[in-house]
């Protein structure tokens, strides 16, 4: 045993060099240790700003979507009260001829609804009938066919009591109701304002009324100032119709806009967020701070305010970064968010609303980043101080731990060196010395170890020599296995070439031979023949013209039989009937010609032809699929061809390829046709684009593409596997685009490829080389082997 130890080396030995094995544990563990409070640090700065902006993209989404809502629902009273008023007026439920039960019924509904600021008709004649709200108080509003209108007071049913003003007023002549009439729908005004209309200082209560509106009406009587409350409001006006068309005149009803403040204000973006809504031209419409939209301006008429002059400075800032980084506000089209600096960081959420109605607003949420961060800022301190008592902590451990550890492997490491020596009979203490149980149990195998090495040493070398000869029957056993499978692909090569051809002759072979020998002779023999019948009529025709000038009075007998045939105009037909006959004589052979180029029977060798004859040809015979069917359509072709030189390759096969793609685009568009109606056919009509390329020279490109709904992206990847098939059962083999594969990538030395994105078409691309000595194209040859994967 000793003399098969002192083999070893051990010039080593009393050579102390290399790091101290306590270094080597308390330095890694020390570093990894900061490394990871650092990371850990950074990991937290990087969460906490990602956070900020999650939770900022959150709060924006979720208010986003209740300002959708709410003014969704606001802008939807309006035009539910004007379908019903015009549903009303139509069926006659509200009786336009007694002001009287109409005014009842305008009344009861601004009652209902506080938002409305008027609701009325005006008929074809001028004369218009309604309710206005001043103030807390409704009244009544009348206008006769000569332009006379009145405010009316009303009692707590809604009954006309006492006049307040009168006016001349004509409302055909007002933008709602020409707007609406050309319309022809209901149509959304302009944002203007409204007012509480002023009522006269001498006018005095109607007893009538009810307690709300008497208080309501003391108080305007009151003023002194006769001060006007002005209001944005907005106009829905709308033709109405009867039951045969017939138009009876126009529902219009005023909105105020000041509602959408008030929700604006009840909805809380963030403690200090904020809520505006503008017009694209940058006017407001409301804001949650409730500022101003209206400026006035002493006895001027009031206007509106931009965002960015409004007196709140958020409001300006923010527009005014808006416009900077966003410029004009017609060209926002989807929701951005862009950070405001003004004293403090601030996100900006911008979203479009728009509705069906022609509404096209911007809404634009603010919510300051400080509203986010005491929480965040709080944690953050709570990391900084749990890292540190981490990273203290594995100091200590990380110190004890390596003491502990290197005491027994030092125990061990002078045992090794003594074996090493030679020396088997030194034996390590495994139970005094070494207290972890894994150091236990490596004492105790290694003086184990020290025992068995030599016979371990001979059960090695028994192994080596039976790996060897396994090792050698492994290799005779993969020779074999190799030959095996190069003898069945093989055979699968030779089942596939025997497929390809069944499938090619039986459904070729057959229709030429018949359309040759049972279309074309007969077809020949009246096409040789129009020309004599030609002459041969053309020589009656003249015989009967002679003798009609030489015998102007014919027998009566001869005259009848000639009026009974209609002898001038068969005179006049008959040579256009042999015209006729020559042109379908003429169609029928180029149609035989075309099947015999398209089933060239001399395949089995290369041959020089023109690629745009064979695929005219396969054209013509899929002509039947390609025309218009009951339910769809002709589908387009659409050929771009380019200069292409004479083709060396197997005419037949190309053929059927083609066949089998064009085949394929048909059966998609066809597919996609049955669930679409006329209409969206004739929009996008199905079309197939057949396209011819020269590439670098020398390489032919054939490119054929459809529009129709494509083909999924798990289906591409296997489309060109033999047997795959989506169609039904009966429809197909799953054989036409892997045989067309093999053709063009074995027989042609050329490549198949798909391009397809689903719900937008299909496109087929062949390569193959204009003759068999030609090079690959430049950059290219790579691709041109690829697997035929869609990209």
């Amino acid at each position: 045993m000793p003399t098969r130890l002192s083999k070893f080396s051990i010039a080593g030995q009393g050579r102390r060099q290399g790091i101290p094995l306590k270094l080597v544990l308390v330095l890694p563990f020390v570093l990894q240790t900061c490394g990871a409070a650092v990371l850990i640090g950074y990991i937290a700065l990087r969460n906490e700003q990602q956070t900020v902006s999650n939770l900022v993209a959150q709060v924006a989404n979720q208010v986003s979507q209740n300002v959708d809502a709410q003014l969704s629902r606001y802008l939807s009273t309006p035009m539910r009260l004007m379908q019903i008023n015009a549903r009303a007026i139509a069926n006659g439920e509200v009786r336009l001829d007694d002001p009287a039960a109409s005014g009842r019924y305008f009344w009861r509904q601004a009652k209902t609804f506080p938002s409305i600021l008027y609701t009325g008709f005006a008929r074809l004649d001028g004369s218009e009938i309604g309710v206005r709200r001043s103030g807390q108080a409704l009244l009544l509003y009348e206008n006769s066919p000569q332009g006379t209108a009145a405010f009316y007071t009303v009692d707590l049913q809604g009954n006309r009591a006492m006049q307040l003003q009168q006016m001349q007023f004509n409302p055909l002549r007002k933008s709602w109701y020409l707007e609406a009439i050309a319309a022809g729908k209901p149509v959304w005004s302009g944002i203007d304002y409204a007012d509480d209309h002023p009522l006269p200082l001498d006018a005095t209560a109607d007893q009538s009324l009810d307690d709300e509106a008497n208080q309501a009406f003391d108080q305007r009587v009151s003023s002194q100032a006769h001060e006007k409350n002005h209001y944005p409001a907005m106009s829905l006006s709308a033709p109405v119709y009867d039951d045969s068309r017939n138009l009876l005149g126009v529902a219009h009803i005023d909105l105020d806009l000041a509602g959408i403040s008030e929700f604006l204000g009840s909805i809380k973006a963030s403690p200090s967020g904020q809520i505006f809504v503008v017009e694209r031209n940058g006017l407001l419409i409301g804001s949650s701070s409730q500022a101003p939209i209206l400026l006035t301006n002493g006895s001027q008429p009031p206007r509106r305010i931009n965002s960015l002059s409004s007196p709140d400075p958020k409001i300006r800032a923010v527009s005014q970064a808006i416009q900077s980084q966003l410029g004009n506000l017609y060209a926002i089209r989807s929701a951005t968010q862009i950070e405001v600096v003004d004293n403090q960081r601030q996100f900006v959420y911008v979203r479009p609303w728009s509705n069906a109605h022609g509404l096209d607003w911007l809404m634009v949420i603010v919510l300051p980043k400080s509203d986010f961060m005491a929480e965040i800022n709080a944690e953050t301190q709570r990391n900084i101080f749990i890292c540190t008592v981490v990273l203290f902590i594995s100091l200590i451990m990380g110190l004890l731990t390596s003491r502990w550890i290197a005491r027994p492997i030092d125990c061990l490491s002078q045992a090794s060196q003594r074996m090493a020596r030679g020396d088997l009979s030194h034996q390590v203490d495994a139970t005094s010395s070494i207290s972890i149980q894994e150091f236990t149990a490596l004492g105790e195998s290694f003086n184990y170890m020290t025992k068995q090495i030599a016979s371990l040493v001979g059960h090695l070398e028994h192994a080596n020599a039976e790996l060897e000869c396994i090792n050698a029957d492994l290799e005779n056993r993969v020779e074999e296995r190799t030959a095996a499978l190069q003898q069945t692909l093989a055979e699968l090569e030779q089942t596939q070439a025997q497929v390809v051809q069944s499938e090619k002759m039986s459904s070729l072979g057959q229709l030429v031979a018949g359309v040759a020998h049972e279309i074309n002779n007969p077809v020949n023999f009246i096409h040789g023949n129009l020309s004599p019948l030609k002459e041969s009529v053309s020589d009656l025709l003249n015989l009967v013209q002679l003798y009609q000038r030489h015998y102007p009075t014919p027998p009566r007998e001869i005259q009848e039989t000639s009026d009974a045939i209609d002898l001038e105009f068969l005179q006049q037909d008959l040579p256009n009937l042999l015209v006729s006959l020559r042109v379908g004589t003429d169609r029928i052979r180029q149609i035989v010609l075309s099947l015999r180029n398209f089933a060239r029977m001399d395949e089995a060798e290369f041959k020089t032809v023109d690629i745009h004859e064979g695929i005219d040809s396969t054209l013509l015979i899929l002509e039947h699929r390609l025309k218009a069917k009951g339910n769809r359509p002709a589908i387009q072709v659409i050929k771009h061809y380019a200069d292409l030189p004479d083709v060396e390759c197997y005419p037949g096969s190309l053929n059927q390829v083609l066949m089998n793609i064009l085949a394929n685009a048909i059966d998609a568009l066809e597919a996609k046709d049955a669930d679409r109606t006329k209409e969206e056919i004739q929009q996008d009509p199905s079309r197939i684009e057949v396209s011819t390329a020269l590439v670098d020279a020398d390489w032919v490109e054939i490119a054929i593409a459809d529009n129709g709904d494509g083909i999924p992206q798990e289906v591409q990847r296997q489309i060109f596997d033999p047997f795959f098939t989506t169609k039904p059962v009966g429809k197909g083999t799953g054989m036409g685009l892997s045989i067309s594969y093999q053709i063009i990538t074995g027989k042609h030395r050329g490549a198949l490829e798909c391009f397809s994105t689903p719900g937008e078409g299909t496109r087929f691309v062949i390569r193959i080389p204009r003759s068999q000595q030609s090079p690959e194209p430049n950059g290219s040859a790579g691709m041109l082997q690829a697997e035929p994967v869609a990209g």
